[in-house]
């Protein structure tokens, strides 16, 4: 059944009607913007015991500790919120009046445009709440981009957003697509990312954070999730700021696994190339789900689970895994370079290369393509490894120096070479080829 989308106004009512709904809102960076919306809606005094905002730092330390980082808008600080908030709900509020509430602390943590508009507007915002009158709580929290180029857009943008976790977590924690499909109610196209999503408490039973990262590529809130060696969600600026990026491209429903005896060669020789250390070496293999969204199915037909036990399996390897719908390079890159990287390499199958520089796969403007291609590629500081493949039809191993390419890419192509932004993968073994 189709789901019913309430405006922003009528879910805080319906949540500020509910008598067993009752929490603290605390909001640090942009107002309290949420809070504002349950106000406004009527009702308040039904579910708010507390609002507040710490701006000043030496408030906010000696209330929520502090960050070590020196980080203030962080996954650390909006998690010390929630466990501060809640615990005093738990702590102060008893008794009768009580009995039949199911508490909630509501927290964000959220940097919005400057004057000079030259900062990276984001933020976390979370959610933890129990199911049941004095049940274990559960909790919710994700990371957002605000893309609007005013601030108070993106004030308003976060009042709406918040609205929609907290309704989403009371009123569809148990269909995690409508869950997820809600947080965007309301919302202009294009003024948020939601780029990370974690749950977890007795209500997420059985809840895979992988696969909930995959529905926010596929509702397009975002374009990649990246995952760390235990198959925990991360954002990509924490783990990737200022690294040595060594990106193994592979495809959903590829049937085989990985050549790793390849991504280590390339590997070898990112790190001599580029001068790496061994400590500052991030090594990440990609899932690409382009192949897949590209048929246009419907959501609720995409074999997610598939994916997303590819991707649980290719952290088990011990590397870090980022699931991406760039079904090109360059956008790849362009998605690497928000985390401001020191360099990066992409080890991939040559025969992707011959494909881009082959003018009979383009329309009449594939000089321009193949520019934007190059500039948004070589110019993030990137080089591309390209592993051999053997041609069955002419038993022929196929390099970078006899890959077909068509005239009016040859000269361009000639240049990346020349000046190794693309080179081969070397000292490969027959059995290398033959696996690819």
């Amino acid at each position: 059944m189709e789901r019913e989308i309430l405006d922003t106004k009528r879910k805080a009512l319906k949540i500020n009607l509910n008598p067993k709904i009752y929490g603290t809102f605390a909001e640090i960076g942009a107002g309290q913007e949420v809070a504002r919306n349950f106000f406004t809606a009527g009702a308040a005094s039904g579910t708010v015991a507390k609002t507040m905002s710490a701006y000043d730092m030496t408030f906010s330390d000696a209330i929520y500790g502090v960050e070590e980082s020196g980080r203030y808008v962080s996954k650390s600080r909006l998690l010390k919120m929630l466990n501060h908030e809640f615990g005093l709900l738990t702590e102060r509020l008893s008794g009768e009046k009580y009995d039949d509430r199911t508490f909630f602390a509501f927290a964000d943590t959220v940097t919005t445009l400057n004057y000079n508009k030259s900062n990276d507007p984001h933020g976390w915002i979370g959610l933890r709440f129990q199911s049941e009158p004095g049940g274990e709580p559960n909790e919710i929290f994700f990371h957002v981009r605000l893309l609007d180029t005013d601030a108070a857009l993106q004030q308003n943008v976060l009042g709406i957003i918040g609205v929609n976790l907290v309704y989403a977590a009371f009123y569809y924690n148990q269909d995690r697509r409508a869950m997820i499909e809600s947080l965007a109610d309301n919302l202009t196209v294009g003024s948020v990312e939601i780029d990370l999503i974690s749950v977890n408490g007795p209500v997420f039973k059985g809840a895979d954070n992988i696969l909930l990262n995959l529905y926010l590529i596929v509702k397009d809130f975002s374009d990649a999730a990246i995952f760390d060696a235990q198959g925990q969600p991360c954002l990509p600026k924490d783990l990737l700021y200022k690294k040595d990026i060594m990106i193994l491209r592979t495809k959903y429903a590829q049937k085989s696994h990985p050549n790793f005896s390849m991504l280590n060669k390339a590997v070898d020789q990112f790190v001599k190339t580029e001068n790496v250390k061994e400590d500052n070496l991030s090594v990440l293999i990609e899932v690409l789900m382009s192949n897949l969204l590209s048929t246009g199915d419907d959501l609720h037909e995409v074999d997610l689970r598939a994916v997303a036990k590819r991707a649980e399996e290719m952290c088990k390897t011990g590397n870090k895994v980022i699931v991406s719908n760039f079904s090109r390079h360059n956008k790849l890159a362009k998605y690497l370079d928000r985390c401001r990287p020191k360099s990066v390499g992409i080890s991939t199958n040559i025969n992707n290369l011959k494909f881009v520089f082959n003018s009979n796969n383009f329309g009449e403007d594939y000089s321009s393509l193949l520019l934007s291609y190059v500039s948004d590629m070589f110019s993030k500081n990137v080089k591309l490894f390209a592993y051999p493949f053997l041609d069955k039809k002419t038993n022929e191993v196929v390099t970078s120096a006899n890959m077909p390419v068509t005239p009016d890419a040859k000269p361009l192509f000639d240049f990346l070479i020349l000046n190794g932004y693309i080179t081969d993968i070397q000292d490969y073994s027959d059995d290398d080829v033959k696996t690819v």
